[in-house]
């Protein structure tokens, strides 16, 4: 986790100073820098499609996993390339219809939605 100096204000005019607005500038584009936008993310009625690119990697080298509204995505030790990545959906995924395939080193998750399960019971009166 990274953590941002906090900006003090001059007392006086009650603006940053300017050694504090550069080093706000610079820790900004850092951390977005830092941020992978390499995700594409396309919602339907009946789940979430992630696209994203994992250049070098073969099917054996990345493992999925799912658990209730978490996707995360990591690759095996001894890949060429390291990948770690997570994501929370709104909604749990429906792992039987979902899928993932690999083609020309970009990743495409289908993510279904799980259907709401009616639980309640009707009784007969004898």
């Amino acid at each position: 986790m990274i953590f941002a100096p906090v900006i003090h204000r001059h007392a006086t005019f009650g603006l940053p100073r300017v050694s504090d607005a550069a080093l706000q500038r610079f820790m900004q584009n850092t951390l977005h820098a830092a941020q992978p936008n390499d995700v594409q993310v396309s919602k339907d009625d009946h789940g979430v499609t992630l696209q994203l690119d994992v250049p070098g990697l073969s099917r054996e080298q990345i493992q999925i996993r799912i658990e209730g509204k978490q996707v995360h995505l990591t690759s095996v030790e001894g890949a060429p390339r390291s990948v770690r990545r997570s994501w929370e959906l709104a909604e749990e995924i429906d792992t039987a219809a979902s899928s993932a395939k690999l083609e020309h080193g970009v990743l495409t998750l289908h993510l279904a939605k799980l259907a709401p399960v009616d639980k309640s019971v009707q009784l007969t009166i004898n």
